[in-house]
């Protein structure tokens, strides 16, 4: 099998993994059938944690490890989920994706492999403490497409707050992947990020400070 990263990109991506500091473990949920991009997504998570000794993947199947599906959230596949391991203990800091993280979306996945290994959502401090004062729980879906270079930046945002508070779970969802969900939501621009099921959405890579004011205006619209 040919592999998806070659030399130059494996070499880079080895490099900036030279900054982990403790493990990861990447969950990998796929089916048997029905679904397109499966296979590319495991053998990407494959080589991607073969470069560095703290990184580690498994491999679900929704269909038969319904329970771990449940346990984690994850009704998409493909689907990803970027977990701190300690002691053989997973850590969900609530960080998804759902679809394959390739194009622009591939610099995502490894910034949340180093964000998670760091355990530290980078974050400032204003947006720490506004997270902190969460009482009921924030869905973040982020909405993009391979070759849309601002949407990085509103997925890795996404999943920093998922990273900081328990109550807020992030995931990145590849718009022409799931069709039905993006045309349920209006996505006509990406990326859009969207807040608890459409009580609220973005367009557009914005900043902190925007993000938090659209989760107060739509967790107070509830």
């Amino acid at each position: 099998m040919e592999a998806l990263l070659n030399t130059e990109i494996a070499n880079q991506v080895k490099e900036a993994f030279t900054q982990l500091d403790k493990e990861v473990e990447v969950l990998f949920f796929g089916r048997q059938e029905d679904c397109e991009f499966c296979d590319q997504t495991l053998q990407l998570i494959e080589e991607v944690t073969n470069l560095s000794d703290k990184l580690f993947f498994s491999i679900y199947d929704v269909e038969i490890d319904t329970e771990q599906a449940a346990k984690f959230n994850v009704d998409k596949t493909p689907g990803l989920v970027i977990t701190g391991r300690e002691d053989g203990q997973l850590i969900d800091f609530g960080i998804r994706y759902a679809g394959v993280p390739s194009g622009h979306e591939f610099s995502s996945l490894i910034q949340d492999i180093i964000l998670v290994s760091g355990r530290d959502s980078r974050l400032s401090q204003q947006t720490r403490d506004f997270l902190a004062d969460l009482t009921e729980p924030v869905s973040l879906q982020v909405f993009v497409t391979p070759t849309c270079p601002y949407c990085p930046q509103s997925v890795i945002l996404a999943h920093q707050m998922a990273m900081e508070s328990p109550l807020v779970q992030a995931e990145m969802v590849e718009a022409m992947e799931f069709p039905e969900l993006s045309s349920r939501h209006g996505v006509s621009g990406v990326p859009q990020t969207t807040i608890n099921d459409g009580a609220g959405h973005l367009v557009g890579a914005v900043p902190e400070s925007q993000l938090m004011a659209e989760i107060l205006r739509s967790t107070n619209a509830n």
